[in-house]
Formats: C-alpha cells, structure tokens, sequence
C-alpha cells in the first residue's frame, strides 16, 4: 500500500530505452501513478500511434511526453481516437514523422507550446488551419529538404515566439509582402530565430530580418558569413546594424553602446558608397538609387537617427600598405590644464584599446576611466570620439597632426 501511495504521487517518469511495452490493462497507468505530467519514452520498441494513446487515454494531466527515435506508424484506413488534452510539450525527433502526420497528431493537441522535429526528413507540405495555433516553439533543425517557400506555409501561425532552423541549409529568406523600410505580416509573434550551420552567406538575409515585428533574438553561428575568424566582431557589429529591434545576437546581449557604435560605423563604413548613390547631407536632395536602397535598407533611418555624414567623415581611408605608417599626434588634456602637450608617434593600425593602455601606463589612470576623441587642424571645432576600444586610429581617419584628447 506504501509503495502504491508513492506512485500515486508520482509526476515524471523515464523509461528511456526501456523496451516498455503499453500493452497490459487498461486503467492500470492511471489507477497506480495519476499525476504523472512528464513522460520519456524516447527509444523504445513502439512501432504504433495506437500504443501512444493508450498511454494518453489513461494520464490524463500529461504536459510533456518525449517519444524520439521509436518509429512510429499510423494504422492505414482507420482514424485513431483520444486527446492528449493537457499536453504542452510534444518532442518527436528521429521518428520518422511526416509533415501530413504531424498536423495528424497535432489535432489530438489542442493546447500544445512545443512541438520538437528535429532530423525527420520532413516536407512542409501544407498550412496548417486548425491546428498548432497555440504553438509558441517549433524545433525544425536538420530537416534537410525544408526550404524558403516552405516557411511561408507556417508564417501565419499566430503565437509562434521561437523557430530553430539549426542545419536545415537554408541560404536565404524573403519577405515578399513588406517593400523597403517596411515591416511584413508573416511571423507576426516570432521573437527568437536559430539559424545555427546553415549556408548564409548575403547580407541580404539580415536585411531581410530587419522586416519581422517582433524579432529580439537571433542566433546564427557557423554560417559562411558568420564563421568565427578574426572579422568576427566586424560581422557582429554589421548585423546588429542591419536588425533595428534585435536585443540579443547569438546569446550575448546588446547593449545600448554596442547597438550606437555598431550603427555609426556602419554609417561611416557605407557613406561614400552612399554618396555615389545619389545621398545628400540635405534630405530634399536626396535621390538614392534603387539599388542602394535595397542593399542597405537601413542606411536613411540611420541617417536620421545620427545625422547624414558629413564630408570630412568621408575622407578616402589610406591604402592598406600605409597602414602601419606612424602617425606623428599631439596629446593635450582638456580637463587637466596642469598636463603639458605631449608630442608622440603612434602606428595608424594601433587600436583605441592598445591606446588606452599606453596612456594607462603613463598617466597612472586606469583603461576604464579614459574617454578618447580627436580633432583635426582641418576642421577645428569638431571633435570626433573614439568611442569602439577595437578599432584603429587609421579606421577613425586620424592623420599627421591631428590632436588626440584625452579625458578622465
């Protein structure tokens, strides 16, 4: 009796690689552990959906019921009955499933969040209508034969907040319905998209990004374009410029800093480009090609935000092999009057960091303290800040007698 109480108050069970078998009397689950609410039944011998609901006939609290890698079989010519009425969590990797057998089972669902399908072989073959419309997680990763135009038919689910698309080898993705600058009306509650070990490798896929309502969080590692080498943090910055809304990219917040330096670079980086294209510091001049537009998207809105760039920011970078060419500063200390001006050479490929940490040195003032920014002889009166500590002195345009500010 002991031991049956136990049971009786049992609510997670794992019979992982059991061999289980369900058959046996019927009652017998519900009569001996009625609260369970998390199943693992993942490699197993069941071969049937009917074995599966017999199991959901009889726990009927079920929230979580994992069956990956059994290989389960509808019965042809005959409709299979019960509901998992509380199941939240569904996980059927390596099972085999098709995409119609999904809508199947998911008719036995009518409240499920979480739907895992991971290394099926599956076609999304139809929009779902009725079905998975309060599914907030789909897990598609390794389904090599999905598509672009597949996506659309799940576009529409109404609560779909996170989609992993890890493996799947997707190179693109398009929006049809939103023009430029504009948002589209497909994934309208989708927050966190995976796109891990994929074949990316245009910047037109983030711009296109830039076009869901409610994305906040992006992971996209091990793509041609996104693979970890030393421009890593140059590719970082550039999608986080091209994703207005995005809050966090590949787990790693994004603060505010970031967000502004990573956006003024870009501006800076495509400004000549910009003016080529037909941009004008004056808005009502601004005739921007079609072309331009589609490629940087975002590039008005930036413009808006920070100003259009003025032609002293645009001043021609110097060849790559000058780059290790000392440039010859003067170093002054506005705040710090009893400073003396300082005259010292510096490489132009030296970076604001590896600055700081030589003015560390000499001034006794700790790296976190220091606040950089430079003026030039040629435009007096404007100060320029050196605010991303991983770029150079060359990459800010800092030349032959320009004078470094320091501050602290």
């Amino acid at each position: 009796m002991k031991q049956q109480s136990q049971l009786s108050k049992l609510q997670e069970v794992s019979l992982r690689n059991c061999a289980v078998s369900c058959a046996g009397e019927k009652g017998g689950v519900a009569e001996a552990c009625p609260n369970i609410r998390r199943v693992d039944l993942s490699k197993n011998l069941l071969s049937s959906w009917d074995e599966v609901i017999h199991i959901a006939d009889q726990l009927r609290h079920l929230e979580v019921l994992n069956l990956s890698e059994n290989k389960l079989k509808f019965p042809s010519g005959s409709a299979l009955t019960g509901t998992f009425s509380a199941l939240k969590v569904l996980v059927l990797n390596q099972t085999g499933i098709t995409w119609a057998e999904v809508l199947r089972c998911a008719v036995w669902c009518p409240g499920l969040e979480e739907l895992y399908l991971e290394s099926n072989n599956i076609v999304i073959s139809e929009r779902p209508t009725d079905v998975l419309q309060t599914v907030k997680l789909l897990d598609l990763s390794s389904n090599q034969l999905i598509d672009e135009n597949q996506l659309y038919l799940i576009a529409h689910l109404p609560r779909l907040e996170q989609l992993i698309l890890s493996d799947v080898g997707i190179s693109s993705i398009h929006f049809p319905d939103a023009g430029i600058g504009c948002k589209t009306s497909m994934f309208p509650s989708l927050q966190y998209l995976v796109v891990n070990d994929n074949q990316i490798s245009q910047w037109s896929f983030f711009n296109e990004l830039d076009k869901l309502p409610s994305l906040r969080a992006l992971s996209c590692l091990r793509n041609p374009l996104t693979k970890e080498d030393k421009e890593a943090n140059m590719t970082r910055q550039l999608i986080i410029a091209s994703i207005g809304q995005l809050k966090t990219l590949n787990k790693c917040e994004i603060l505010p800093k970031e967000r502004r330096t990573a956006e003024l670079d870009y501006r800076k980086a495509f400004g000549n480009e910009w003016k080529q294209a037909g941009g004008h510091q004056d808005p009502d001049k601004n005739r921007l090609s079609e072309e331009f537009l589609r490629a940087h998207p975002r590039y008005q809105f930036l413009c808006l935000k920070y100003g259009a760039p003025e032609d002293w920011e645009l001043k021609t970078q110097q060849p790559f092999m000058l780059k290790n060419q000392l440039l010859t500063l003067k170093i002054k200390y506005p705040d710090q009057l009893d400073q003396k001006v300082l005259e010292k050479q510096l490489p132009g490929s030296m970076t604001i960091q590896k600055v700081k940490g030589w003015l560390s040195r000499l001034l006794k003032v700790p790296v976190s303290d220091l606040l950089l920014s430079y003026e030039s002889p040629k435009e007096p009166g404007i100060e320029i800040k050196l605010e991303n500590d991983l770029q150079s002195l060359r990459f800010y345009s800092v030349e032959n007698e320009d004078c470094l500010l320091v501050r602290w």
